[in-house]
């Protein structure tokens, strides 16, 4: 795993989730893969290997690209825009 400095880490603030699974999800009873927590205001969407890829929608849409894993046992960071773990 290569993990960079990225400026984009000027936007990662303390969060707590927003739900407990994929807030677009839930609202259209869809299922996910896997949670990822957006870093800059907790939205939890789904993974790109979900149906619905919500993590990457909200991060294009809102403007917040890094997020982190929910899932258990992992410690990672991820940011869309240069698509490499920071």
């Amino acid at each position: 795993m290569t993990v960079r400095t990225d400026p984009h880490l000027a936007l990662v603030r303390p969060v707590a989730p927003r739900a407990p699974g994929c807030e677009e999800c839930l609202a259209m009873r869809s299922p996910w893969v896997h949670l990822r927590l957006c870093l800059t205001c907790g939205h939890v969407g789904c993974c790109d290997s979900s149906p619905n890829r919500h993590a990457r929608r909200h991060a294009a849409a809102d403007g917040h690209p890094i997020v982190a894993s929910l899932e258990p046992g992992e410690d990672w960071r991820w940011c869309f825009v240069h698509e490499a773990f920071v």
